[in-house]
């Protein structure tokens, strides 16, 4: 109960007087005089001595040492004569054979003479294209084959009927020549030009040597690698390996760049037997640890040459070197030559190679022509050459100028799609659609956006720029002329390039016709002969080009004027298109 509580008033407490000073005990009276107090001595000597630091033993006193000021007296303890030669350079283990090498003598007289007349001599200055020498190879000729059947090669059943089903009845010459040999389990080299079959030659031999291991199960890794410089090249293997490997229960997968992975990796899980892709996405899911390749025992480089050529050689080398040890090794490409001979020598042993005679003239089915033009002739040409043909393939060297070639021939009226390394896949699987499906009659390329496309029935192959040595040459005239069809390869070279377009057509042992334009001046050498004297200036001293004082002139631009000039042009209405000429 509250009310019961003990009250806590203050004023009800007892008077106290706590603090009254008069109940304190008595005391003395306190001083305050400091004279009172004990005399105090301040003398630092009164002070007890308990911690006088003297007292110490001075067991650190450097008081104490011995002083000498004579240098004499001090001990020669750093004479270098003294001192213990175990160090002695001479002295080594010659291990990497050091001492067979003369005494080197660091006298100014015996240094290197910097006589600029002493030197080697070095190639000049101005640039030519190192040919390579072509590896020995088997060769075999289009005779030796007719009227033979895959199965006589040693193909399954099986997979000569999918080959007929495809329209490969018998085989072609670089199919005959290496064939054998991949399904003895030999390492093979051969060489064979685009459209020349040589997916098959590598395809069927490769799901026949699968089908006669172990069966499948389920997330197994893959057995087989297919590596393409491009997409397009590596889609048109699949599709082309395939319905082979339907044939003995075996699944591809593309393991390309430029798509989501995500599809990819899925089907990895779920195993595969054969992965088929490029260097960069398949070192990508390596890295990554969605493929394996220790179970790799077939590996097929196709386009061996292009691999060296975009740079891919190291990363070939470091994905090969993944696959399993002791495993038969299948390098194709339209060209033999020394840039392979590194992968060569490292991956295959005692391999088989082989090529086809007379390949580059292709048994007569490929017209090889050349037209000198002016630059003002160039889209002249160039629509007489399309005007009339259902389907043709212009090659040119830069994006830019395949993007602006494609857009001067659709105003021109003619149907043309760009298909370059600037555009998506997305894109450039749709132009390619185009092309096929006949919305357009004209794809204009470049050179590594064109590597192993396959157009069917391409009358034409039309190179607007010249080709940089005579492989880019083949490569692109291995658009036409495929699988024994007849074809034309139409080049416009510049009247100064003629002595280049004639050594390339050398090096690649084509014999072209050489024809001009009607109205043309009569060709002559005088126009090589002043490209040579304005390339024999050294660069330095040649000049930039452009408007600028002492540049050389104005710039030329190969595909017609800049992109802003066009354009301010057509809101003008100032451009006109160029109509094709009536023969």
């Amino acid at each position: 109960d509250r009310d019961n509580r003990r009250s806590f008033n203050r004023d009800d407490r007892g008077g106290r007087d706590r603090f009254d000073r008069q109940d304190r005990a008595d005391r003395g009276p306190r001083s305050y005089d400091r004279n009172d107090r004990d005399d105090r001595s301040f003398n630092r000597d009164d002070r007890k001595p308990s911690y006088n630091r003297d007292d110490r033993k001075s067991s650190y006193n450097r008081d104490d040492r011995q002083r000498s000021s004579s240098r004499d007296d001090r001990q020669s303890s750093f004479n270098r004569d003294d001192r213990k030669p175990s160090y002695d350079r001479d002295d080594r283990l010659r291990s990497y054979g050091r001492s067979d090498r003369p005494q080197r003598s660091f006298g100014r007289d015996d240094r290197r003479s910097h006589d600029r007349d002493d030197r080697a001599e070095t190639k000049p200055y101005r640039h030519e294209p190192e040919v390579h020498e072509r590896l020995e190879a088997r060769t075999v000729a289009p005779d030796e084959v007719a009227g033979m059947g895959f199965t006589d090669l040693g193909v399954d059943q099986r997979l000569s009927a999918v080959l007929a089903d495809m329209g490969a009845v018998e085989p072609f010459p670089i199919q005959a020549a290496t064939i054998p040999d991949a399904l003895a389990g030999r390492d093979v080299l051969g060489r064979g030009r685009t459209g020349s079959g040589k997916t098959i030659a590598f395809g069927a031999p490769l799901v026949q040597v699968l089908g006669q291991t172990r069966k499948r199960s389920q997330g197994r890794s893959p057995r087989a690698l297919i590596l393409a410089p491009t997409r397009e090249l590596a889609q048109q293997i699949d599709r082309t390996v395939q319905p082979l490997a339907k044939a003995f229960g075996q699944f591809t997968v593309q393991v390309i760049g430029g798509v989501r992975q995500d599809r990819q990796v899925s089907k990895l899980r779920r195993g595969a037997d054969i992965v088929v892709g490029t260097p960069g996405r398949v070192e990508d899911l390596v890295e990554q640890g969605f493929l394996d390749l220790s179970q790799v025992s077939v590996t097929v480089l196709d386009e061996a040459d292009l691999m060296c050529e975009f740079g891919f050689l190291e990363p070939v080398q470091r994905i090969l070197r993944l696959c399993a040890d002791q495993g038969q090794r299948l390098l194709f490409s339209a060209t033999l030559d020394k840039q392979v001979e590194a992968l060569v020598k490292e991956f295959l042993t005692d391999p088989a190679t082989s090529q086809v005679a007379d390949e580059d003239q292709s048994d007569g089915t490929i017209d090889h022509r050349t037209i000198v033009i002016t630059p003002q002739q160039r889209s002249e040409v160039l629509l007489d050459l399309l005007a009339s043909t259902p389907r043709a393939l212009v090659f040119t060297k830069t994006r830019i100028g395949a993007e602006v070639l494609a857009e001067d021939l659709g105003a021109a009226g003619v149907k043309a799609a760009a298909l370059h390394g600037n555009l998506t896949q997305g894109a450039r699987n749709r132009n390619l659609a185009k092309l096929a499906s006949g919305q357009a009659a004209v794809l204009v390329a470049t050179d590594v956006a064109a590597r192993g496309i396959h157009l069917d029935d391409v009358e034409i192959v039309v190179q607007a720029d010249l080709p940089n040595d005579h492989k880019t040459y083949m490569h692109r005239a291995g658009r036409t002329g495929r699988a024994g069809r007849d074809g034309v390869v139409v080049t416009l070279v510049p009247r100064n390039r003629r002595r280049t377009m004639a050594k390339i057509l050398d090096q690649a042992s084509i014999v072209a016709s050489e024809s001009v334009p009607e109205g043309s001046p009569e060709l002559s050498d005088a126009d090589d002969e002043q490209r040579s004297k304005r390339h024999s200036k050294p660069r330095h001293l040649r000049g930039p080009g452009g408007p600028k004082r002492h540049s050389g002139g104005p710039r030329r631009y190969e595909h017609g004027p800049k992109r802003q000039d066009r354009d301010r042009g057509e809101r003008r209405g100032e451009r006109k298109a160029p109509q094709p000429t009536a023969d």
